[in-house]
């Protein structure tokens, strides 16, 4: 086994090349797109000379305009395509996924539903199901104690009874 491994000094020579290699790439590609960039430019975009007149001025606007309506016309174009390549994809992704067959089940939780809600999915929320049993009982009004309506009298009277010491003790002693 372990002669099979490889030491770690040839281990980081090896990646050390993998970088320089692959920092060459990155240098090439980035000289290459500039030169195409430069060749293209050289060849859509003539180099501009500005007319004397103003008619000159005004038929290099026009047909400066022309060339800017074709260039929307491509790029509107271009972005149906993609758009229209992109749904295709997906499509045929959904497809694959179909034609395998296999599809993970997700992870079940424990949910805690009450009867009502459990009841409600099960028939659907067309059917309103209510099992509150206290809906069912009977109301009791509760009786209004006499002794309340005799506390409200005067208020003076009550102020001057709390008043003091002797009125603070009245209240807790009325209170307990």
């Amino acid at each position: 086994m372990s002669e099979k491994r490889m030491t770690s000094s040839r281990k980081h020579h090896l990646k050390s090349m993998m970088l320089l290699i692959a920092k060459g790439l990155l240098e090439a590609e980035e000289v290459e797109q500039k030169e195409e960039r430069r060749k293209y430019m050289e060849e859509n975009c003539p180099p501009l000379t500005l007319p004397n007149s103003t008619q000159e001025l005004q038929d290099l606007c026009k047909k400066l305009h022309q060339k800017i309506d074709k260039v929307d016309e491509e790029r509107y174009d271009l972005e149906n395509k993609v758009n229209k390549t992109n749904k295709e994809i997906d499509d045929l992704k959904i497809k694959v996924v179909d034609l395998r067959g296999k599809f993970q089940k997700p992870v079940l939780r424990k949910v805690r539903m009450s009867a009502d809600a459990m009841l409600q999915a099960l028939l659907g929320s067309k059917h309103k199901v209510n099992l509150d049993l206290r809906a069912n009982l009977k109301q009791v009004k509760k009786e209004v104690k006499e002794e309340d309506k005799e506390a409200v009298g005067d208020w003076r009277k009550n102020i001057e009874d709390k008043a003091g010491m002797d009125g603070r003790k009245k209240m807790f002693e009325s209170e307990a």
